[in-house]
């Protein structure tokens, strides 16, 4: 599914705890994540910790989403 959506010019970036996967399905573009149970989040850190490696993960995706990519690349 992935290399079909990037067929069409979009790109797609997966953000997974288990980057094997990623790369099984196809993606080029991964954002390896915290944990399964919390993939973009860790709840036993403060709450304002917590955001800012949200907004970390989130800003590495874009970035990811921004950058060419010719094969399996890790952002």
């Amino acid at each position: 599914m992935v290399k079909e959506i990037e067929r069409y010019g979009i790109p797609i970036v997966h953000m997974s705890t288990i980057t094997t996967i990623s790369e099984s399905v196809g993606a080029n573009r991964i954002v390896p994540t915290i944990a399964i149970p919390y993939p973009v989040g860790n709840p036993t850190l403060s709450e304002n910790v917590e955001l800012d490696l949200r907004e970390k993960l989130v800003k590495r995706a874009l970035t990811a989403l921004t950058t060419e990519v010719s094969g399996v690349e890790y952002f």
